[in-house]
């Protein structure tokens, strides 16, 4: 059954975005003169952030392209790993792409710090276990398995006392994998008290997954070029799958999983390889990483360094990256069951990306705000919104059992 819903205690302005037409995003002229004035506020401030990042990217990426300029043959040997994964792609077979985990992983926990159960007001534990993810192209196995941090799975658990209960589960974004900075950005508390038990999960190579000696956190991603980005991608799904299975075990039946930028472009691709998800949102999502990176300066000259020095034209680097993009496979969760949000200031992960997956996902429902990548300025709203939407599907004929309102 639902209930009423309960209080959002959070301080953001909230300003009104709305659900998209069958058009699609409004155009500008269709915007208040509150609303554009928000939109381009938030677009500038953005341009910055996104500079910041592209160099964060840029730098990361630039050993890599040195040695492959120095050592001919390893330009070679990315040439033709970038010709495995767009042939994989071509097959837009996503059980090939991405083979699903059949174990239940052995997890062990331990207490979460005082300040997590605080914020939740209930059981807090931090859950790990060793990650049986293996490339799927076999010219990178024995280097994965030298990667030890990254290798353990690491995410966080809250959880109910009379559970199991429906579970809600979030991926962060890029260099963005504190527990703690997640669960106050998507008001996880007021999910929880809702009657949803939360599941936060670590992408590859970020926080205590990021390897000795790493500059920052995500630096794993993007280090190792395109290769190593595929199968970070290829990690990221095939561990969380890994998780779906432990969930299930422990007699999960109900499971929702929203992501922010790289964690909606995971949670989207996780979509299209998983059918058990009871609902996905994608929140800000890239879906087109290789068309963005030529947006981003200066990682955009990085890009164009990283081909001409691997002697690829940009269209074959596109069809690798189609290797990992949700746009290149079909969904598995059923259309009533998607829900894709963006903001309209967003120049991280600009609007055409969300509207790009909205129409390969069948024109499914779309919620947008007036804010940029970080700054949702009308994050109550599309909270609210996001409750609603999943309430029905994870409640509905279930014993949901939400905590007393709480100020």
């Amino acid at each position: 059954m639902t209930s009423p819903e309960l209080e959002l205690p959070i301080p953001v302005p909230d300003v009104a975005g709305a659900d998209a037409g069958s058009a699609g995003l409004p155009k500008r002229s269709d915007l208040t003169t509150f609303q554009r004035v928000v939109v381009d506020t938030s677009a500038a401030a953005d341009i910055g952030l996104r500079t910041a990042i592209s160099t964060v990217v840029g730098a990361a990426v630039a050993p890599t392209i040195l040695s492959t300029a120095i050592r001919r043959s390893q330009a070679r040997r990315e040439r033709e790993n970038i010709a495995f994964y767009a042939d994989l792609a071509a097959r837009h077979d996503s059980e090939q792409s991405f083979p699903a985990p059949t174990a239940v992983p052995n997890v062990s926990f331990r207490a979460a710090n005082p300040v997590a159960e605080y914020i939740a007001r209930g059981h807090v534990h931090n859950g790990s276990f060793a990650s049986s993810f293996e490339p799927i192209n076999p010219v990178m196995r024995d280097k994965w398995a030298k990667l030890k941090r990254n290798n353990i799975v690491r995410f966080q658990h809250w959880r109910h006392s009379d559970g199991p209960r429906p579970t809600l589960c979030v991926i962060h974004g890029f260099m963005g994998s504190p527990y703690l900075v997640n669960g106050l950005f998507f008001s996880l508390p007021w999910f929880y008290r809702s009657g949803y038990d939360v599941l936060l999960y670590t992408l590859p190579f970020h926080g205590r997954r990021a390897e000795t000696n790493s500059p920052f956190s995500g630096y794993g991603y993007f280090a190792g070029g395109m290769t190593g980005f595929a199968e970070a991608m290829g990690q990221a799904v095939y561990d969380f799958r890994t998780i779906l299975n432990w969930l299930e075990h422990k007699g999960v039946d109900r499971i929702a999983l929203t992501g922010l930028s790289l964690g909606g472009y995971t949670s989207a691709l996780v979509a299209s390889a998983d059918d058990r998800l009871q609902a996905v949102i994608p929140n800000v999502p890239l879906v087109t990483p290789e068309s963005a990176f030529d947006d981003w300066w200066p990682a955009s000259k990085v890009v164009q360094l990283t081909r001409f020095v691997g002697g690829m034209s940009r269209e074959e680097a596109y069809s690798g990256f189609a290797y990992h993009s949700p746009l290149n496979y079909q969904p598995r969760v059923p259309k009533d069951r998607r829900l894709i949000i963006t903001g309209l200031g967003d120049r991280l992960a600009p609007p055409d990306h969300a509207e790009a997956l909205w129409k390969h996902w069948d024109r499914c429902a779309l919620h947008w705000f007036p804010g940029n990548h970080v700054l949702h300025v009308s994050q109550p709203e599309y909270l609210r919104r996001t409750n609603r939407f999943l309430r029905p599907l994870m409640f509905d004929g279930a014993a949901a059992k939400p905590e007393p309102a709480t100020s």
